[in-house]
C-alpha cells in the first residue's frame, strides 16, 4: 500500500456547527462560509477574484471511514447503495467536493456561498471549475 500525506490549506468558518442540522447538499439552505487559508498560501491565492467558480475539497474529519453500505440521503426506508454511488460524507477516504461561489475576498479569506461544510472542516485544495465553452483557464 502507499501512503501520502494531505495537509490543510485552510479551514471552513462557517455558521454550520452541527453535522445532524446541516443540509446534505448546498441548495437546501447552506449560508454563505469563510474560507481561511494559512499564510503560506498567499501566492496559490493570487489570480481568484469575486465571482469565479471554483471546486474546494475538504477533509470531511468528522466522517466515517469504516462505511462501504448506505442508505441513501439517510433515508431507511430506500434500500442501501455502496457508497461510491452517493455523496454520503461517510466513506473510506473522507474528501468533500464542493463548487462553489467566491462573493468576497478580504486578506487570506474567501466568501464563498453553497458551502454545506461544517465550521473547523479543513480545506485541501481549491481548483477553478473551467468553462469548457470559453476554453482553459
Amino acid at each position: 500500500m502507499i501512503n501520502f500525506e494531505v495537509r490543510p490549506i485552510g479551514w471552513v468558518s462557517s455558521d454550520l456547527k452541527d453535522l445532524d442540522s446541516a443540509p446534505r447538499q448546498a441548495d437546501e439552505g447552506a449560508p454563505e462560509a469563510w474560507l481561511v487559508f494559512e499564510p503560506e498560501m498567499s501566492e496559490g491565492l493570487q489570480s481568484l477574484k469575486s465571482g469565479d467558480h471554483v471546486f474546494v475539497l475538504t477533509w470531511l474529519d468528522r466522517a466515517r471511514r469504516d462505511i462501504l453500505r448506505v442508505h441513501p440521503r439517510g433515508d431507511a426506508s430506500r434500500p442501501p447503495e455502496g457508497v461510491f454511488s452517493t455523496r454520503s460524507p461517510h466513506r473510506p477516504n473522507p474528501i468533500g467536493l464542493h463548487p462553489v461561489e467566491i462573493t468576497a475576498i478580504e486578506g487570506m479569506r474567501l466568501r464563498v456561498r453553497h458551502l454545506e461544510a461544517l465550521d473547523g472542516t479543513p480545506v485541501i485544495d481549491v481548483k477553478p471549475i473551467l468553462n469548457t465553452e470559453a476554453g482553459r483557464r
